[in-house]
């Protein structure tokens, strides 16, 4: 047995106030998520744009068993949830079949809601599941990265209840899911050396891509992440199976994908590439040096950047280069690095950055960076572990700038003044009445502005710079400090 596995930590999970903590950020997040049901994505509908597709398959696959949902678009069953039929999105296959051009996982995931509540069932569920992320973030900042409770409780309540975490908890994507699987995957990884772990990281990594196609960079990362720990250790053996098991996964997707859908991917039935490929879901003649200004964009964008609806996630940046400089440490006192963070978030953002078709499309602000927040917001918390009261204070008042957008977005929403998804629409998101948002509307960069998504990158990377060289003081301070004292004592 390694002294990780000896030093395996203990106390915390089993302490009742921990407990009640998850508890109680789990009830936020789901209140804030279910919340989030009574406003419409779009004008006469509850489900818009891909959410009927999912929520036909996994009523298909409640009422028939199948992918094939044909007979639910033949009986008109988008009339339960929409005044008008939804867009076609599914080519007729030789067999006669429609299967919808998404990955299965989430649909199997409604399947029993679905047929128990209908669209009103499956949108609580995904509720429940929002409950399930935070409490399991909580979990993870306390037993795995030492961050303190209040600390942890505090962080994961504001993001839980707040956009876009709160907004797709309720919306029929896999972006939620796959954040939960990414979660657990980071906190096996960052566990102790045992198989259970390693188990549940393979589950991780297996789900992502069933999830959708675009989080199997994700997956590869955490894969590679715990072949490169597990063998380091000299637990070859299991690092052999892993990769076997892995493999064996990989093969059966990619024939379940040529058997079912016609392709590699689920695009291959889709109507919109059946002339271009089904590779073209990344675009056609994609222009990756102007997607750059993704990097910048998906954080400050004025209308689809994080930073808008939720200050707090301007945190990050500095976070991320504070962790670089001075990685965490496991609650055992062993040490991390800031791989398993900090990897898996890079391999999301990029995914978001240059292969995502675009990053203004039909749906809430920030889809493509939901599946690695939960890692962005234990970045941050470990930054703020470091510091004091003053630094804590300040994000929590950015937290709480998000949390009153999103109030505001409910309240207008409900009174039927806005929805979720049109955002060009005059009951567009954007038009929202909430104040913090209007006064850093007009800060951030507006698409196509290249000026001021320069400005913002250098203002970025001046504070990036600052809280490395801030963290690389605070480290070399506490390897010599002490001994420093004792010296000129």
């Amino acid at each position: 047995m390694s002294v990780e596995q000896a030093a395996a930590p203990t106390g915390p999970a089993t302490s009742p106030q921990l407990r009640w903590v998850m508890g109680g950020i789990a009830l936020l997040a789901v209140v804030a998520a279910a919340l989030g049901i009574g406003v419409a994505p779009m004008p006469g509908e509850h489900l818009a744009v891909d959410e009927p597709q999912y929520w036909f398959t996994a009523l298909s696959l409640a009422k028939d068993g199948d992918l094939d949902i044909s007979d639910e678009l033949a009986e008109r069953r988008w009339a339960q949830f929409s005044d008008a039929a939804p867009p076609v999105e599914t080519v007729l296959l030789p067999s006669g079949r429609q299967i919808s051009p998404h990955d299965p996982l989430l649909p199997l995931l409604l399947a029993v809601p679905v047929a128990a509540g209908g669209w009103v069932g499956a949108k609580l569920a995904m509720a429940l599941l929002a409950g399930v992320l935070a409490a399991a973030t909580v979990w993870t900042a306390v037993r795995r990265l030492a961050v303190p409770l209040p600390l942890a409780g505090t962080g994961v309540g504001l993001a839980a209840a707040s956009a876009p975490l709160a907004v797709y908890g309720q919306q029929l994507y896999p972006e939620l899911p796959a954040a939960l699987a990414c979660l657990l995957g980071v906190a096996a990884l960052t566990g102790p050396l045992r198989r259970l772990p390693l188990v549940l990281l393979a589950a991780a990594v297996v789900a992502l891509p069933w999830l959708s196609v675009k989080y199997t960079p994700v997956a590869g990362v955490l894969a590679g992440l715990a072949a490169l720990r597990w063998w380091r250790t000299g637990q070859r053996r299991e690092v052999l199976v892993l990769g076997g098991a892995l493999a064996v996964a990989a093969a059966l997707y990619l024939a379940a994908h040529r058997v079912v859908w016609g392709g590699w991917t689920v695009y291959a039935s889709g109507d919109y590439f059946q002339d271009k490929g089904e590779f073209a879901v990344v675009g056609v003649d994609p222009d990756y040096l102007a997607r750059t200004w993704r990097l910048v964009g998906l954080l400050v964008d004025r209308d689809f950047g994080l930073g808008g609806w939720q200050p707090g996630w301007l945190l990050l940046v500095p976070a991320v280069a504070a962790l670089l400089a001075r990685p965490p440490r496991r609650s055992d006192g062993g040490r991390l690095g800031a791989a398993p963070l900090v990897a898996p978030l890079v391999a999301g953002w990029l995914v978001a950055t240059f292969l995502a078709l675009t990053m203004h499309g039909w749906w809430w602000p920030g889809r493509q960076t939901v599946v690695v927040l939960p890692l962005a917001l234990l970045a941050v918390l470990c930054w703020l572990t470091r510091h004091g009261s003053a630094l804590r204070t300040a994000a929590a008042v950015l937290g709480l700038a998000g949390v009153s957008s999103y109030a505001a977005l409910l309240v207008e929403g409900w009174a039927g003044h806005l929805v979720w998804v049109s955002y060009s629409h005059p009951t567009g998101y954007s038009q929202v009445n909430a104040p913090v948002y209007q006064v850093l509307r007009p800060l951030l960069p507006a698409f196509r502005d290249h000026v001021g998504h320069l400005i913002w990158a250098v203002a970025l990377t001046l504070l990036a710079v600052t809280a490395w060289r801030v963290s690389r003081v605070q480290d070399r301070w506490r390897r010599t400090g002490p001994a420093r004292i004792h010296h000129r004592e």
